[in-house]
């Protein structure tokens, strides 16, 4: 006669089983969600750059020469000042990438730096007059 109060459960084995599975997930996924942000945050800087560049050529030709401060490129964008602390070429880190500008009359320089380089971007940028952007390595 089979006794009526016998408890069903997962064996040790089958739980091993399942531990592994989950492993074996973790270590495939969690490298590309890791490339897959840092990709993202290198688009974000190139563009971030892009648009600060092409607000300093604007306010070239309206101001008949380049923006010396923030404030006057912030005339032109609208975009948090943190991308630019100032224009003594101070860092401030926005989307895992640091910032920093030098400006004068005659150009600028912007710069994005990954805050830890190969976590969270490979490559540095930086933009010059004219609106180039170059990757630096």
């Amino acid at each position: 006669m089979p006794k009526v109060n016998q408890i069903r459960a997962f064996t040790l084995v089958e739980i091993m089983i399942v531990v592994g599975i989950i492993a074996l997930i973790s270590a495939i996924a969690v490298p590309s969600i890791i490339s897959v942000k840092r990709i993202a945050n290198e688009a974000a800087a190139k563009s971030n750059l892009r648009s600060l560049s092409s607000a300093a050529e604007t306010a070239s030709v309206s101001l008949r020469h380049y923006p010396v401060t923030v404030a006057e490129l912030q005339g032109f964008i609208n975009v948090a000042p943190d991308y630019c602390a100032d224009v003594a070429g101070t860092q401030s880190a926005v989307q895992s990438y640091n910032y920093s500008c030098t400006m004068d009359l005659t150009g600028y320089t912007l710069v994005a730096s990954p805050v830890t380089l190969g976590t969270t971007g490979s490559v540095t940028y930086a933009a010059t007059p004219g609106g180039i952007l170059t990757p630096l390595k």
